[in-house]
């Protein structure tokens, strides 16, 4: 659609559309602002860029307070005639953290095709700072669960709440891989036990690692399993062995997929023995579950509806700090 249509298209809709920018990201981008007895007042034509930040500003919204642009860590954000722009030949070094369309108090700014009236306010809906302690002290690694798969829905939910996770200069590379059906599961799980019970055989376990020699005989002599304690699905975090810090940025994402699924009724347990099995020992088992090759494994985590409910906190303590003092040593 030509501007002039699109222009045609706004005049058509203004009673209904009072406070409105109009869209083609296939053509241009036609933003027209309206001050606040509804008359058009500014028009901007830009062409559409592959590397665009897609940012809109509504006029009528914006204060001029200038919180966005003192927040923009490269400065990217401008001031024009108070308002914030983004000259394009900064385009490019936004780092897409959305931190404008967060700070804006009144949701005049949205960016990257996302609209500040989609993000949920964080006015009366945060949770109190007792209720994030006690999800704190009270998360368990759980090593009982049932046998029975967590909803796909619930999973989901899990996974996009964890994407939130920060990583490093926002570079937002972390992959999970996730074992959703525990038949899938059960599958990995004896892979993985016939591949440790061939290493026992062979004697080829690295030192250090004879622990797993007990693993194998758990489950070859009492069918219990403690590489995955039985749980019916496994998470893998990794991220581009380029990205600045890879395991990081796996750590800090699986922290929050870990509390999430502490406060939805989902045990948890950070899996050392698997991520050994699957760098160290069965490496094989990583190109089999689609794991790129130019991916660092961060870690592993099992998870499941548990069998075992924790009724309190434990009580840990005091913290070990070592306070850093201005006196010279």
């Amino acid at each position: 659609m030509s501007p002039q249509g699109l222009l045609s298209k706004y005049y058509q809709g203004l009673e209904k559309l009072p406070d409105l920018f109009l869209w083609h990201p296939d053509e241009v981008c036609l933003c027209v602002f309206l001050n606040f007895v509804g008359y058009v007042t500014f028009i901007f034509l830009m062409e559409r860029k592959e590397q665009c930040c897609h940012s809109v500003l509504i006029i009528t919204k914006c204060t001029r307070c200038g919180q966005c642009v003192q927040d923009c860590l490269l400065r990217i954000i401008e001031r024009d005639n108070g308002y914030p722009t983004i000259v394009p030949e900064k385009e490019s070094s936004c780092l897409e953290c959305q931190h404008c369309l967060a700070v804006c108090p009144n949701g005049a700014l949205s960016i990257l095709g996302k609209r500040a009236d989609d993000s949920i306010p964080l006015a009366g809906n945060l949770a109190s700072p007792e209720m994030i302690e006690t999800l704190i002290k009270g998360r368990r690694s759980v090593r009982q669960y049932a046998d029975k798969n967590v909803p796909p829905e619930l999973i989901q939910r899990l996974l996009e709440v964890a994407c939130h996770a920060p990583t490093a200069v926002n570079f937002r590379q972390v992959l999970f891989t996730v074992v959703d059906n525990k038949d899938i599961m059960a599958k990995l799980r004896q892979e993985t036990m016939d591949g440790l019970a061939r290493l026992m055989r062979e004697g080829k376990l690295p030192p250090g690692r004879d622990y797993f020699n007990d693993c194998v005989r758990a489950w070859e002599e009492e069918g219990i399993d403690t590489i995955y304690r039985g749980a019916p699905h496994l998470v893998i975090a990794s991220a581009p062995e380029d990205c600045p810090v890879p395991e990081a940025d796996c750590l800090i994402a699986l922290t929050y997929f870990e509390l999430y699924a502490q406060s939805l009724g989902v045990g948890t347990v950070w899996n050392g023995l698997a991520k050994w099995t699957f760098t160290e020992l069965l490496p094989e088992l990583c190109g089999k579950r689609g794991l790129p090759g130019n991916h660092k494994l961060g870690y592993v985590m099992a998870f499941g509806l548990p069998e075992v409910h924790y009724h309190r906190t434990v009580q840990r303590g005091p913290a070990q700090v070592a306070r850093v003092s201005l006196q010279a040593s």
